[in-house]
Parts: C-alpha cells; structure tokens; sequence
C-alpha cells in the first residue's frame, strides 16, 4: 500500500475521538464513526461529549428485541443507514450483541436478550438492514460484557463450553451470516487477558474459525498496550490521537518485539475500511417516515404482561382516564451513556393518551421528575384516581447507564407507594412500566388487574403506548428476558459482580431462563411471555430431520375476534444426552400475523449448527445422536405442541490414553475389544488377585471402572503390565 511503518501506525490510531486518522500522501481520508445502536448520536460540539445532532430516537434493544421481528430490525437498521449518510457517517457503533446474564446490568437496554439465538437472529437482520445502505456495523462488545462494575478491569471467567455456547454464539451468527465491517473489542478481561489482548479470541476465533473479514476496533478507551494489541489481531485503537503508542509500534517493529506483517496487515485493514465507506452516496431521509417507523417498531416492542378481566384495550370515549406518574409527561425513553440520543422531536403518553380518547383525562404526576416522593403529590394522585373510570399508574426505573450497574430490581418506594394507594381506590388500574432491564412484579401486580411492560420505547413511544392501551395496535411484543420473583432466585446471583477484579461465571450454560427452568423456579413471568387481545390456537406439531437441521411445521389459528400476531417459539432438549443441557433451549422463532378467526400454517427450521454443543475433548461443536424432543409454544413455559425427531450425529469418537478410565475403555467398542483381549489373556495365565476378584465381584468391577488405566496397571496382581500400555493405546486408535 505504501505506506512507511510510521504512518501504518499513525492510521491504526484515531485522529480524534471520532475520526480515522488520514494519510494525504497516500490518498487515504479520515472517516466520521459514531455511537449507535438505536440512534445516530453524532456529537454536536465539541464542549459536550453527550449532546447529538438530532436524529431518530428509535426504540433500544430491550424494547426493539421484544417485537422477536427480525424483518423489522431489517427495517431499522436501513433507516440507521440512512441518517448515516445524511450526517457522513461511515461506521455506526452497534448493535450489543452481549448477553444479558443478570438483571442488575446497567447497560441492559442496549443489549437484546439473554438467549443467544434470539440475539443473533436479530442483530444480523440489524446488521443487514444498516449494511445494504453502504455504512458499516460495528458488532459489539467482544467478548463477555455482561457488567458495568469495574468494567476497564474486571475478568470475566468463564469455561470453554459456555463460552463458545453461550457468550460467542450471538457473535458468530452475525459474523458468519451478515460479515459486518468492524467488531469491536470489550474493555474486560476474557479469562485474565485484556480482550484487546487476546490472540485466541480475536485471531483464531473470530478470523480462523468464523472467517471474519473485516477490521477489530477497539472499545474507546480499552487498549492497554497497542504493541500487544496488534499482535494479538485488534487493528484500530480509538479514539486518537496516540502519538506514544505509535512510537511503541515503531520502535517494536524495529526491534524485532512485532513482526511488520502484523501491524501493515491493520494497516491495510484500516485503507480497505476507508476505500469502502467512500462508495456511500451521500443521502437524505424523511424525518417524519423515521418517526412513524420508531412508532410502529415501540407498538410492537409493548408486553402485555395482564389483563384480568379484559380491561384493556380501552374504549375511546367511553371511559374517563386518571394518568398518573411524571414518566406519563417526562417520559423515560432511552438509557445514559454513550448511546444517548437527541431526538427529532418527544411524544409523551399523557399526550397520546388524550389525543386517542374524546371521555375527559386528567394528570397528576404522583412523584416528583427525579422519582422521589412527595407526600402532597401522592395525596393528589389518589384523588384523581377516586374519580375517574380507570387509572393508568406510570412508573419505572429511575435510571439505567452506562458505567454503573443497577443494585436492585425493585420499583423505587413512592412508585410502590403510588400503585398501592391508587389500587385501593380504583378497581380498574392499569400499570404501565418503563425500564430498560427487568422490574420485580411481585407482591404488587397482584393489587391491578392490568400490566404493560413499556420498556424504554424510544422518541415514539408516549405515541405507541397510547396505540396499544387504545387497542389501534394489538399487542405482540414477548419478554426477552425473565422477569424473576426475586432477585434472589437469578441464576446469576451469588456471581455478580464478583470481586477482586474476577466474576464468576458460576452458573455455566444455565443463563436466564435455562437456569429457572434446570431448578423448577417460580417466576413471575417467564421467557417469551406476552399476552393479546386475541387468543391463538395450536394444532399437531410436525418436524423433520434434514441435512440442514429439523424443519418444524404447526398450524396457528387466531380464535379471537381480533387481528392479531402470534410469537410461535420452538424450544428443543435431547433427553438422555450425555453431557448437561437445560431442560429446553430456544432454537427457531417466527412472528406471524393471523386474521381474527384465520389458521396459518407456520413453518420454523432449527439450524443443525444451532443443536451442537461444545465438546471440550475434541474441541469442537458436535450434534449428539438421538431422539430430539421439539417443543413449540408461545413461551418457555406454555408448551401447545410436541414431536420427537430422530437427528444423526456426528461423528465423535475421543481417542482412548493411558488416562482414559477403565469405564471408558470399555464404554468404546474397539477399547472394550484391545482391553478384554487383554484381561483374557491375563486371566488364562493366572489365578487369584485382582483379576479374579474382577471377575468374581461385581461392585469391585464397577469401582475399577473409574480408575485409569495407568493406574491400574500399578496395582498389584493387575492383570495389565505397565509396559504393555503404549501398545493397548496404539491398538484401539
């Protein structure tokens, strides 16, 4: 490319906090990258590192993963492209394909869900969706963000087998099906090495094994050492500039510390990024089609979580309305941080909610902005509930960031205290929440007899709310997430957020509802949850075993007099399997709109890859042989249809050692053959010791069972000699 290593350096580097650096000489421009993922957050000024140029506010991912739509994440995604080239943007920072393994993460709402199917099915519609409009994705965090706390430092350790199945698979679905132009590395450490740091995972994962083509930038901020940091496969380092780390790379170079292929490799990683943002056409885009489209993606993002006695949806003119909760007026759409959007413009629901209905409406705010009580509030909250026909309560989290991880679950006091006391007075309350990771329900949402999770819904959402409360929009939005009893009861709760500069990833493959499920555990509302105002009907479940997985087919009927959409959701288990699953795991999903009173047919295929596990042994993903049980249903634990299928597995032979346990010698059959042989021929030339004891007594053949074979032959009277064990070894492999 011709470029001297100086300038290889200087290019792997930021020229500030949001630009390539450029080489002129070279015809290499700089290019803008910004903060996504729900929005084009380009920075305004440069006295204020938050405040945007205003763009579309679009619904975050704790709300835009509820719709389960890939199509419309699709969507999205092409009207992010969008508003790029409207502001030059060659690289939008997103999406977050990190799992959400506890409740309390504070950057949650960025993040999809806490199965990595889901995640990875939409996040590469995201992907494709930005992508076909000539501006990059930056897949991001890799790999393990799962905390805020202690973030720049903190290793997170976890073993092989729920890293590769768990915290990678989102990852290598988007990589290997929509190739997005930049990944980006996590501030943590994976295992005790900065994942800036870390060969494994940036090079012989990521490029050898998934084939990514595109270039590694790192988190802003999480390189330590950009001499290391080459090496191990990151290839820009932002922001910028960094004139030290660009002599370390120099002098590293010139010393023999880095081989120059590596660093002129990042290089040209860097020009092929700048010669593909400079084929986007510049462009415009329609700010009120933006604003309909965040609308329509927040209306569908809304769960219905009760409806005793069908109380929603409203009636329009039928009904006075009492809304009560400052969230109504000052509403909480989006989180803090680095993804914090200024929007094209604000609907509010208490806005929306008086535009939807001509019966009077009345407010009080409840509690103050900033979510603390006032007694004076309160007292005239309760009276406004007393005299209208229902009360719509808004409450929510008070705040969800970057940065800080949240240390409860539960509604701040005077949200409660406000429910409480409308409850008591109003027969017909509807609670509405905003939050950007999951709420406790329990005790409370016994007192209402209707609930909507309303999430952080964007700059649409007052609008989207009204849509759904007013039944213009028939819910279909699915949790995403668990929503426990109590925090206690998280998978994940006695390992977050660890200590020391470690976290635990103690409960393994069991993230989210895998671990509730593994334990029986009483939740409040589980994975995939989420009512309508019509109902659905399953018939017989059919599936089918090909070379590319199990095609599952089952007939939807809309039994309602409604619209509706239906989430259909295939869970599988391989009952008996030899190694640990949960007890179901999803693997296909669909959302299909039926016709009140209409029956579709709805066709899902599971991935072949998606049944694999990670077998540590062979290191490598393996289909087990057996009869697979597919379950389809409208959540984790509303099972509606079942089928077996029979799948064939891979071959998985592990070779036999001299440490390979009797038990397991014998569990092969060649093992079983070279190994009797042996015991046969032992047994011939002798009596008596350990061999007839063996023999002659079961519960003493079936301790040996676990004893190695190495260690076998050191008993005395074994049957095998230790000399002989290299060629027992040779001959059953």
């Amino acid at each position: 490319m011709g470029l001297g290593t100086s300038e290889q350096a200087a290019i792997t580097s930021g020229s500030d906090f949001w630009h390539t650096e450029g080489v002129a000489s070279a015809g290499i421009p700089p290019v803008t990258v910004t903060d996504g993922p729900h929005g084009v957050r380009m920075q305004a000024s440069g006295d204020d590192m938050l405040a945007g140029v205003p763009a579309t506010c679009f619904p975050p991912a704790v709300a835009s993963a509820s719709t389960w739509d890939p199509d419309l994440l699709r969507r999205m995604g092409e009207a992010l492209g969008d508003e790029c080239r409207a502001q030059d943007v060659a690289v939008l920072l997103g999406p977050g394909v990190n799992l959400k393994r506890s409740p309390l993460g504070g950057r949650n709402f960025e993040y999809f869900s806490e199965d990595p199917i889901l995640t990875g099915v939409l996040a590469t519609a995201w992907v494709r969706g930005l992508q076909s409009r000539g501006v990059g994705a930056s897949l991001k965090h890799f790999a393990v963000n799962s905390q805020e706390t202690d973030r720049m430092r903190i290793s997170a350790d976890v073993d092989e087998r729920t890293l590769r199945e768990m915290y990678l698979r989102a990852f290598h679905k988007v990589v290997t099906r929509a190739q997005p132009w930049t990944v980006m590395c996590a501030y943590n450490r994976v295992n005790g090495i900065y994942a800036s740091e870390h060969h494994w995972l940036l090079t012989q994962v990521l490029r050898g094994e998934w084939g990514f083509e595109g270039l590694v930038v790192s988190d802003w901020g999480a390189v330590v050492d950009r001499v290391a940091a080459i090496a191990a496969g990151l290839d820009l380092t932002m922001p910028g500039p960094d004139a030290a780390g660009d002599r370390a790379l120099v002098d590293a170079v010139a010393a023999g510390r880095l081989d120059p292929a590596a660093l002129e490799k990042s290089a040209e990683l860097v020009r092929k990024l700048v010669e593909k943002a400079g084929e986007r056409p510049a462009g415009t885009y329609d700010v009120d089609a933006h604003h309909a489209l965040a609308r329509e993606i927040a209306g569908r993002a809304i769960v219905l979580l009760k409806n005793d006695g069908d109380l929603l949806p409203l009636a329009p003119g039928e009904k006075s309305v009492a809304v009560l909760g400052e969230f109504a007026r000052s509403p909480r759409y989006q989180g803090g941080g680095s993804s914090q959007i200024t929007p094209t413009r604000l609907d509010d629901a208490l806005t929306g909610i008086t535009a939807a209905t001509t019966a009077r409406v009345t407010f009080a705010p409840g509690y103050t902005v900033r979510g603390e009580a006032d007694e004076a509030l309160l007292t005239e909250a309760v009276a406004t509930a007393r005299d209208a026909d229902v009360a719509i309560v808004f409450v929510g989290s008070v705040h969800e960031t970057e940065g800080a991880d949240r240390d409860s679950i539960d509604l701040p006091a005077p949200q409660l205290a406000l429910i409480e006391r409308v409850a008591a007075v109003n027969p017909n309350t509807v609670v509405v929440l905003s939050n950007g990771a999951v709420i406790a329900t329990r005790p409370w949402d016994s007192l209402v007899p209707a609930l909507v999770e309303g999430w952080l819904l964007g700059q649409a959402g007052g609008s989207a709310l009204a849509d759904v409360l007013f039944g213009r929009v028939n819910p279909s939005g699915r949790l995403a997430e668990t929503i426990p009893v109590k925090l206690a009861d998280h998978p994940s709760y006695l390992d977050f957020p660890g200590e020391h500069g470690h976290v635990r990833y103690g409960e393994g493959l069991h993230v989210g509802y895998r671990g509730f499920d593994a334990r029986g555990q009483e939740v409040a509302y589980p994975f995939g949850f989420g009512l309508s105002y019509t109902t659905f009907g399953y018939g017989a479940a059919r599936a089918a075993a090909t070379a590319a997985g199990v095609e599952v087919s089952v007939p939807v009927a809309n039994t309602g007099s409604r619209d509706g959409r239906e989430v259909v959701q295939v869970y599988v288990s391989l009952p008996g399997s030899k190694v640990r699953r949960a007890p179901r795991e999803l693997k296909a999903f669909a959302s299909v709109a039926i016709g009140a009173g209409d029956t579709t047919e709805v066709r899902l295929t599971v991935e072949r890859e998606d049944l694999a596990y990670w077998d540590t042994r062979l290191g490598r993903w393996i289909v087990e042989d057996g009869e697979y049980l597919i379950e389809v249903g409208s959540s984790s634990r509303d099972i509606r249809a079942s089928v077996t299928v029979h799948v064939a597995g891979d071959p998985a032979r592990v070779p036999l050692t001299t440490e390979s346990s009797v038990g397991e010698w014998f569990a092969d059959p060649r093992g079983a053959e070279v190994l009797g042989a042996a015991f046969a021929a032992a047994a011939g030339e002798q009596s008596g010791g350990l061999m007839s004891a063996m023999t002659a007594n079961p519960e003493m053949l079936m301790m040996l069972g676990s004893l190695p074979l190495s260690r076998m032959a050191a008993f005395p009277g074994s049957p095998l000699n230790a000399g002989d064990l290299d060629k027992l070894v040779e001959a059953a492999n």
